[in-house]
C-alpha cells in the first residue's frame, strides 16, 4: 500500500484509448492520481464517473497541480470543462472541425495559464504519458513560474519539506529551531501561527517569514493583486519566484520529483481581505 499524498490537488486530463470511443477526453479534479485513474477503468460502481464507466480503458495523460486549494483546483477543473461559459476564456474560439478534442483541451488549457487568477498561481503542468506529449504554441507558452514536469506524481512517504518544525535547513544553525524564533518582516513569533515559515533556498540566507508577511512584501508594488509571481528576497536580496520558495518550502524545489503541498489557503484568503 502506498504512501499518503500530502495536500495535493491536481486537475487531469484523461484520454480514451478504446477504439469504439478514440480521441474522447474527460477533465477531472483529484487528490490521488494514480487511484483515480483506476477508478475511472474500473467502473462507475467503484468511483468512476459515469461519462467513462464502461469506455475504457482511460489513461490519465496530464495533470496540472499545485492549486493552494481544492477550491481553487475545481474552479479551474470547471472552467477547463466550461470554456465557452467561463467569462475568463470568452476570447478563446470553438474547437474546428479538424481540431481533434484532446487537441482543443490543450488549446483551453494553454489559455488559462495566462490568465487571471491562474496565471499567478504556482502551477506545475505534468506530462504523466509523454507519448501524448505536446508542444504549446510559441504564442501560447505558460508563464515562466509554471514549470513542465515529466513522469508519474510521487507517493510521499510523510516525511515534511524543509519548511516543517524539528527538521534541519540547509543554511540555518543546527538546532534552531528549537529556541523561539521570530519572523524577519514582522518580528512576531513563528510559533504563534498554523502556518509554517518560509524560507529562502539560497544558501546562508537568513530569512525566515510568515507566509503572508513574505507575500506582502513581495506584493508591495502590485497592490492588486493578492498573490505574488516573485519578488527580492529580504534576507540574501536575490530575486526569487515565490513558486520556488513554495516548492523548496515542501523539499520539491530542483528536480519537481515530490509533490508540493500548497494547501495553507486560510493565509491567501486573508491577502485577499
Amino acid at each position: 500500500m502506498g504512501a499518503k499524498l500530502r495536500g495535493f490537488c491536481g486537475v487531469y486530463l484523461l484520454l480514451c484509448a478504446n477504439p469504439r470511443y478514440r480521441g474522447r477526453v474527460y477533465i477531472g479534479f483529484t487528490v490521488a492520481p494514480s487511484r483515480r485513474e483506476g477508478q475511472h477503468n474500473a467502473g462507475r460502481l467503484c468511483g468512476g464517473a459515469w461519462k467513462t464507466s464502461g469506455r475504457g480503458p482511460w489513461q490519465m495523460v496530464l495533470i496540472v497541480h499545485g492549486f493552494p486549494s481544492d477550491v481553487a483546483a475545481l474552479r479551474f477543473e470547471w472552467a477547463w470543462q466550461h470554456p465557452h461559459t467561463s467569462r475568463r476564456l470568452s476570447h478563446v474560439s470553438r474547437r474546428a472541425r479538424q481540431e481533434t478534442r484532446y487537441d482543443f483541451h490543450l488549446r483551453i488549457l494553454a489559455h488559462m495559464l495566462r490568465v487571471a487568477p491562474w496565471c499567478r498561481l504556482p502551477l506545475t503542468v505534468r506530462w504523466l504519458k509523454q507519448e501524448y506529449h505536446r508542444d504549446f504554441p510559441l504564442t501560447l507558452q505558460p508563464p515562466l513560474h509554471m514549470p513542465l514536469a515529466f513522469g508519474q506524481v510521487p507517493v510521499m512517504d510523510g516525511a515534511g519539506g524543509p519548511g516543517e518544525r524539528g527538521q534541519d535547513v540547509p543554511g540555518h544553525p543546527e538546532g534552531q529551531e528549537s529556541q523561539p524564533q521570530l519572523c524577519t518582516l514582522c518580528l512576531k513569533r513563528l510559533q504563534d501561527t498554523d502556518d509554517p515559515p518560509l524560507r529562502c533556498f539560497h544558501p546562508r540566507c537568513p530569512l525566515t517569514a510568515h507566509p503572508i508577511c513574505l507575500a506582502q512584501e513581495f506584493l508591495h508594488e502590485e497592490l492588486q493583486q493578492f498573490l505574488p509571481v516573485e519578488g527580492r528576497c529580504p534576507g540574501c536580496k536575490n530575486m526569487v519566484l515565490w513558486g520556488d520558495l513554495i516548492r523548496y518550502h515542501q523539499g520539491s524545489y530542483g528536480g519537481l520529483e515530490e509533490v508540493p503541498d500548497f494547501s495553507q489557503g486560510h493565509w491567501t484568503e486573508e491577502l485577499q481581505g
